[in-house]
């Protein structure tokens, strides 16, 4: 015991008669670096971070807490430095301890206020991406393969003395190229028909007419971007109205091909509340941290997508992994807040005040002063500035994933990191905004390409640090293309889905006009001129016989709306010459609905006021329905309260609405939009319901499907446990296959030979070997029974090479 109190004094003695000796400035160099390097860095330094401290910077060191300049001696890190508890010492335990000099030497540093040599870090020195975007010059073509994409290939595997890979057969083009444009397996017709097509460009026309098909397009590539997007259809904040799903917009905008750039755009700084929801994030009950703010939520997010940066770690602090800092993130994040954001650290205010501003001021700055609406319109011009390379590098390398297996800098969330080809990153980027922001465009390029259509690379043990491109990589199906796959197989597809959509998409000359049923309706002031800032409320119950198979409404309001079915909001507008479509197939269920809207009429004197709803639905009995405003309709003067999403209780005698005389603006925009929205609407061409459009479910969840509370941009790859099982005896998959099987037996007579066929075509887009037919033959017998069939596709359906695109 009294070597543990003597210890000290002597250690106090030895750094006292150290400090006198000790006259001449810190040399932090010389003198502090060597003792940092030699007794910290390995677990305080670069990337390491152990007890949340991180000592790469002079302001890092500030912020720890662990020195204190204006009183030295009272420094936490002296009293972890001279300290004998085995508990507490720094170093720890078994390492080897600061002598007296180097401790002097420290406390110097501290009382001298810390003298840090001017963009010195302990950090590693990252990798810094352009900003501007960059245009490669192409190598020459090598043995006549001239595309652009397989020139800086051929150039890099040459460089690093790699063979070329060999070239894919057309069966295994096709079932490539299918799963990863449209997410589904071509099946055994088209597959035939494409092998006997002698033609020299078929596989680029198959590309083209794949790109073409607007809906298989935008059913698959929506499960991308929602992911990206954090966006879906029932979970976490949307029962408390804490989230909004841009579901409808964003389908869409995929739909019609809308540009990247223009659909980047109405995220950041939505023209509607269509687009709103990504930014505003999710809403979370009750106190949360610093970090788990939407203004907080917006910056990450933004980030993230668009960037392919993380600040999460620099939401809290300057972060460990990169050069973001905590007041970039908080600035970012000041350009959503309508409030002033004080700047926390480690979720503790640090006494100020964060500036909306934005990451890359050599683009453009932001007016801290002008209103949110309006900073968030120069951000979302700043994100897709021409000379943002960053945003165009950034959906170059996620789609360059998508189609090769892994990114060309990888992870897709840390573009700070050095591409292994930087040109064709920079290649694949311009190529992106010289069209036009057309993500097809790129997507055709890089299937075009004999890289693309070159044999996978066989990898072996974990990931490489050291990576070098030797050919792409295959990928796992997602949640969505296998079950896609199975009821493409089964004939077993769900007959309806959850997202509030409309899939097809109608050309202007395409277009059926409809004869519009709905009348202008307000409450009783309408006999005369409606006073301003009157708010009323109007109903109409209807009884359906049977669930709603398809169909939609057009809606509008002068002045304002808000919209529910059942009770639920589901829809709100305040620009009546826009008129709004909202499916109805997920919203009204057989038997009773009751569609409700509280509607307002702005201005500052008396002015004319109306509400016009019409819809067309298709029932699951086949019955045609029609629900248009009209003088059934009931109005009651008497707002309720809403809350998250729900209305309130009513009070008050309803009466029969009056029926109100359009003006002639009200007229021109329903006659210019509403017609042949309705068409879209009530349109009956319906292919397959893909999973990308249902609510997620547990089988989907153990297949990687995300919650989506977070942006996922990479799916895990590895097998788990809980997907084993729910492989191996999942009730929803068992009763598709029982299902399959009568069908299987039913479509092909019966004859177990062109069962075989037709399902191995169909799963693997090749025929069953002469050995794989001897065993299955044997199984099925001349007569194959339902059980043995079914038995057969769990068999097919759980092979690698169904669950693999190579």
């Amino acid at each position: 015991m009294k070597l543990r109190f003597v210890l000290p004094l002597v250690v106090v003695f030895q750094i006292t008669m150290a400090s006198a000796v000790q006259a001449k400035p810190i040399d932090f160099a010389h003198d502090v670096v060597p003792i940092l390097k030699q007794h910290c860095v390995a677990c305080h330094g670069g990337r390491e971070a152990k007890g949340s401290f991180s000592l790469n910077t002079r302001t890092l060191w500030m912020e720890s807490g662990f020195v204190d300049v204006k009183d030295p001696a009272a420094s936490y890190l002296l009293e972890l430095v001279t300290s004998q508890d085995p508990e507490m010492q720094m170093p720890p335990k078994g390492k080897p301890r600061l002598s007296a000099k180097e401790v002097a030497t420290l406390k110097q540093w501290i009382s001298e206020d810390l003298p840090w040599e001017a963009g010195f870090t302990f950090g590693k020195k990252a990798y810094e991406p352009p900003l501007k975007p960059r245009r490669p010059e192409l190598p020459a073509a090598v043995d006549n393969r001239t595309h652009p994409i397989d020139r800086l290939i051929d150039h890099y595997l040459a460089e690093h003395q790699l063979p070329r890979p060999g070239p894919i057969d057309d069966a295994t083009f096709l079932r490539r190229v299918r799963l990863d444009l449209t997410g589904l397996l071509p099946t055994p017709e088209e597959l035939n028909a494409f092998l006997e097509d002698p033609s020299s460009d078929k596989r680029t026309r198959k590309i083209q007419e794949l790109l073409a098909d607007d809906t298989a397009y935008a059913d698959h590539w929506l499960s991308f971007f929602n992911d990206l997007l954090r966006n879906d259809y029932s979970g976490t904040g949307f029962i408390t109205g804490g989230r909004k799903q841009v579901s409808a917009w964003l389908y869409e905008s995929l739909l019609y091909n809308k540009p990247f750039d223009q659909l980047t755009r109405e995220l950041i700084a939505p023209p509607t509340d269509a687009s709103r929801g990504f930014i505003d994030g999710i809403k979370w009950r009750g106190n949360v941290s610093a970090g788990q703010t939407v203004e907080i939520q917006f910056a990450q997010s933004l980030g993230q997508a668009f960037l392919g940066i993380n600040l999460k770690c620099a939401s809290c602090h300057d972060s460990f992994i990169d050069r973001w800092t905590l007041e970039e993130s908080y600035g970012l994040a000041a350009i959503y807040s309508e409030r002033a954001l004080e700047i926390h650290r480690c979720d503790k205010p640090i006494g100020k005040t964060a500036k909306a501003s934005w990451l890359f001021p050599e683009l453009g700055t932001i007016d801290a002063g002008a209103s949110r609406a309006a900073r968030l319109q120069q951000l979302a011009q700043l994100m897709t500035h021409p000379d943002n390379g960053r945003f165009t590098r950034t959906i170059a390398n996620r789609l360059w994933h998508r189609l090769q297996g892994r990114g060309i800098v990888h992870p897709l969330d840390a573009m700070q990191t050095k591409p292994w080809n930087e040109d064709l990153l920079d290649y694949l980027a311009v190529y992106l905004s010289d069209n036009k922001y057309d993500l097809k465009k790129v997507l055709e390029l890089i299937a075009t390409s004999e890289a693309y259509q070159s044999q996978v690379e066989i990898v072996e043990g974990g990931e490489d640090a050291d990576y070098l491109y030797r050919g792409p990589r295959s990928r796992r199906l997602t949640a969505e293309q296998f079950l896609d796959g199975v009821w493409q197989i089964t004939g077993t597809a769900p007959a309806k889905f959850d997202a509030p959509i409309f899939r097809t998409r109608i050309e202007p000359d395409q277009k059926q006009d409809f004869d519009l049923k709905a009348k202008w309706i307000w409450g009783d002031s309408a006999k005369q001129v409606p006073p301003a800032d009157e708010t009323i409320v109007v109903r109409k119950i209807i009884e359906l016989p049977a669930a709603v198979k398809r169909g939609g409404a057009v809606l509008t309001c002068d002045n304002s709306h808000v919209l529910f079915i059942n009770r639920r909001e589901v829809d709100k507008g305040d620009n009546w010459a826009q008129v709004r479509t909202l499916p109805l197939h997920t919203l009204l269920k057989p038997g009773k609905n009751e569609i409700t809207a509280i509607v307002h009429n702005g201005g500052g004197a008396p002015n004319p006021a109306g509400f016009f709803f019409d819809a067309r639905l298709e029932l699951e009995n086949g019955e045609q329905r029609e629900i248009s405003s009209d003088a059934s309709w009931e109005w009651n003067p008497n707002a309720p309260a809403t809350k998250e999403g729900r209305l309130g209780g009513i009070s008050g005698k309803w009466a029969p609405v009056t029926i109100v005389k359009p003006v002639g603006s009200w007229t021109n925009a329903v006659d210019s939009q509403a017609r042949s929205l309705l068409a879209v609407a009530a349109e009956g061409k319906q292919p397959m319901v893909r999973a990308s459009l249902l609510k997620n479910t547990a089988l989907m969840k153990s297949l990687g499907r995300p919650m989506r509370e977070q942006i996922v941009s990479m799916r895990p790859g590895q097998l788990t446990t809980l997907e084993a099982i729910d492989l191996s005896n999942e009730a929803t998959l068992a009763q598709a296959f029982a299902q399959g099987a009568q069908r299987l037996i039913t479509q092909t007579d019966g004859d177990p030979q062109r069962l075989t066929e037709h399902l191995y075509q169909f799963a693997l887009s090749r025929k069953p070997t002469t050995a794989e037919t001897e065993i299955i033959t044997q199984i099925l017998g001349e007569q194959p029974q339902p059980a043995q069939v079914e038995d057969l596709l769990w068999s097919v359906c759980m092979l690698p090479e169904f669950f693999l695109i190579r």
